[in-house]
């Protein structure tokens, strides 16, 4: 099975295999409507974009969300009932076929992401392969042990852990292929991507994809 891997920016990712994968969808072009799952890892605006979801799902797709979020998906009127699925940190479940793990998602010295908040990443299986996409997290204790095929994770630091700290957290979990996200807008500068890619080990692949 051949997948396809964007982000488009900050942290919105798309990943096309057997089924189509949005994370956090931002600055969608078109309505394209294709996507099987979209997942949301917290409520900040280039994180949950009711306008993009609706753009990215697909009329019978599934929306995940943190359960802290619930109450912030009324406007989202295209999704069909029953179809809307909330998450805690430290849940394993199938949903609809793709097996999901959540993982805990804050920051331990900054005031943006509260770990009480229960803003998460997730840890998908799809086609035998295991995808890690972190959401805006710093390197903290409940994920390095992570084991996974594909990392997808923040270097932009201010809001999120910065290049040398995703770094060090690539080197411990050591996946096949890590993307950066999160830098060259919002935060952080479009060489962050670089200077992370070169303090990596040569049997990890950096693909930089913003």
């Amino acid at each position: 099975m051949s997948v396809n891997i964007a982000v488009n920016i900050q942290s919105s990712i798309r990943i096309r295999g057997s089924k189509t994968l949005y994370f956090d969808p931002w600055q969608i072009d078109g309505e394209p409507h294709d996507g099987d799952y979209v997942f949301i890892t917290h409520e900040h605006y280039d994180h949950f974009s009711p306008e993009d979801i609706m753009k990215a799902i697909k009329f019978d797709g599934y929306l995940v969300v943190p359960s802290s979020m619930k109450h912030l998906t009324g406007e989202i009127t295209t999704i069909p009932e029953g179809h809307i699925v909330t998450v805690r940190p430290g849940e394993k479940r199938e949903i609809a076929r793709m097996m999901v793990e959540v993982y805990p998602a804050y920051n331990q010295n900054k005031p943006f992401h509260i770990k009480r908040n229960g803003w998460v990443g997730y840890l998908i299986t799809m086609d035998a392969d295991k995808y890690y996409i972190s959401g805006d997290t710093d390197a903290i204790p409940e994920i390095k042990d992570i084991r996974c095929d594909v990392a997808f994770l923040p270097i932009g630091g201010t809001y999120t852990m910065d290049a040398s700290v995703a770094a060090g957290l690539t080197k411990k979990i050591h996946p096949r292929v890590v993307i950066p996200t999160h830098y060259g807008s919002i935060v952080g500068s479009p060489v962050d991507g670089d200077f992370f890619q070169g303090l990596l080990p040569r049997d990890i692949r950096c693909e930089l994809l913003l």
